[in-house]
């Protein structure tokens, strides 16, 4: 391989965040403990280095590097830089969890930073092994996380069934992935792609391929009827392990989407679209009915989870029509889009749920949130943003993201799709607004104190104010999205 092939300067904010990870390490193993800076402060410093790199690449013309399998274009620095910034506020809001549990290690923070090293490759992969090494880093690293906390039964039998499901659906993926090189005889999205077009492949082993890759893209996005890992993994994990599971690998799971399904795959798209279209109906469906019975908090938004992936996978169906790609830098616009604002909700809301947990105290019921605005006006205040928002309520920026991905769907004509997802949103805000019946109309709870965290309280107050500024104000971040995927699709 030349050098010129390897192209390492396209690639530095991976490079960058593994030799952060191997200090974290070092440092926890070599330096004293007394002398030992903060794990979480090594993490974050960690973080900023990929985050300055990426932020000097934003604006250049799409790169490729190790002989075209990996990519960095205007798609990847945008879900980068995105996912940059949701793992550091993870850490900040679980500063005070992770000590109050004994998890403030060396082997936490890395972890943390691996998954995000998992991510980034999944962003900018361009080849099948490529996506599948991405996501096995992650997977490996988060399901290490979720079984983290030893002395509890809850996080161990999250974690064994993360692992097992996770495996099974590493397994439909390469198995997919392996159908799909026999067919076209090249591993590279965009030979793939001109395989199809050039007619030099098997039609029906192609297809059965792609079954099985949307089959394990299903089960990492928390598709129904893949979704059966999702309760219960948001459930047993450590807050701040679930946090780490719910927000920043959703914007990998979209690249790796987008990235298979439209930029490798877009030649079989009515294929894929009838499966994203059978997916989207039965996760609102399923993900907002089953949430009415929940009682536990993060269960709730585990199958709330399953609605919004729905409505992602609505944008993701209505790109392409009879091949004519007229819609596609709007539609995937509008799913990139939601993704990224779902994320920053998720966000919000988790780290509410961490702020409120104490020692011995895990504050993930429902009722645990009762009275809340008599104990803490702001935290209710940020709360019923981050509800309003998931339930799509104007102002607040899940509206937009729900309209412009009905819109999205409308334009190609799938009425019938837009009115289903609007009733099942309709239901689905009964469960959002009982949270905020609960904290602002219930007697409180109890009347233990509130730890402070100035940092994760100054964090959250930015979190409530983008999830509220980008509803009222979307046009920037919209056109973002937008130019990524015309960036994309370009090349």
């Amino acid at each position: 391989m030349k050098f010129e092939s390897l192209n390492l300067l396209a690639a530095l904010p991976e490079i960058a965040l593994l030799v952060g990870v191997c200090v974290v390490l070092l440092v926890d193993v070599l330096v004293p403990a007394h002398r030992r800076p903060p794990s979480p402060v090594l993490a974050l410093l960690a973080i900023v280095a990929p985050f300055v790199v990426t932020l000097w690449q934003v604006g250049s013309p799409t790169q490729y590097a190790f002989s075209n399998m990996y990519v960095a274009d205007g798609l990847s620095h945008l879900l980068k830089l995105c996912a940059y910034v949701t793992v550091g506020a993870t850490l900040v809001y679980g500063g005070q969890y992770v000590r109050d549990r004994g998890l403030d290690r060396g082997e936490f923070h890395a972890l943390a930073l691996f998954s995000l090293l998992g991510q980034m490759v999944m962003i900018s992969a361009n080849n099948l092994l490529i996506v599948y090494l991405g996501l096995e880093l992650l997977s490996l690293s988060l399901y290490a996380l979720v079984a983290m906390r030893r002395d509890s039964v809850l996080p161990g039998e999250a974690a064994i069934k993360y692992f097992v499901l996770g495996a099974l659906a590493s397994g439909f993926l390469l198995y997919g992935m392996s159908m799909i090189y026999g067919a076209a005889g090249t591993l590279e999205h965009g030979r793939i792609a001109a395989a199809f077009t050039g007619g030099q492949l098997n039609r029906t082993v192609f297809t059965f391929g792609v079954v099985f890759v949307v089959a394990g893209l299903a089960f990492k996005l928390g598709a129904v009827p893949f979704h059966m890992w999702l309760p219960d993994v948001y459930h047993g994990s450590p807050t701040s392990a679930t946090l780490l599971v719910a927000a920043a690998p959703k914007l990998a799971a979209f690249a790796i989407a987008f990235r298979l399904l439209v930029e490798a795959l877009v030649g079989v798209a009515a294929d894929w679209q009838q499966m994203l279209m059978v997916l989207s109906v039965a996760s609102l469906a399923l993900g907002n009915i089953a949430a009415i019975a929940q009682t536990n908090f993060k269960r709730m938004l585990a199958y709330s989870t399953m609605s919004h992936i729905g409505f992602v996978l609505l944008g993701l169906l209505a790109g392409v029509v009879d091949g004519d790609m007229a819609t596609a830098n709007y539609a995937y616009g509008s799913a990139l889009f939601y993704m990224i604002t779902y994320v920053l909700t998720t966000l919000g809301a988790f780290g509410l749920v961490l702020l409120l947990a104490r020692g011995g105290f895990e504050a993930d019921e429902i009722d645990d949130l009762k009275g809340l605005n008599q104990r803490r006006p702001w935290m209710a205040l940020a709360m019923l943003i981050m509800m309003f928002s998931f339930a799509g309520i104007p102002p607040f920026v899940g509206f937009y993201a729900k309209l412009a991905v009905l819109k999205a769907v409308i334009d190609v004509g799938h009425v019938w799709l837009a009115v289903v997802a609007v009733l099942f949103s309709l239901i689905g805000a009964f469960y959002y607004l009982r949270v905020v019946k609960v904290m602002y109309f219930d007697p409180p709870a109890g009347q233990a104190p509130i730890a402070r965290a100035d940092g994760a309280h100054a964090t959250m107050a930015v979190n409530g104010a983008l999830v509220l500024w980008l509803g009222i104000i979307p046009g920037p971040l919209m056109a973002a999205c937008i130019e990524a995927v015309r960036l994309a699709l370009a090349t």
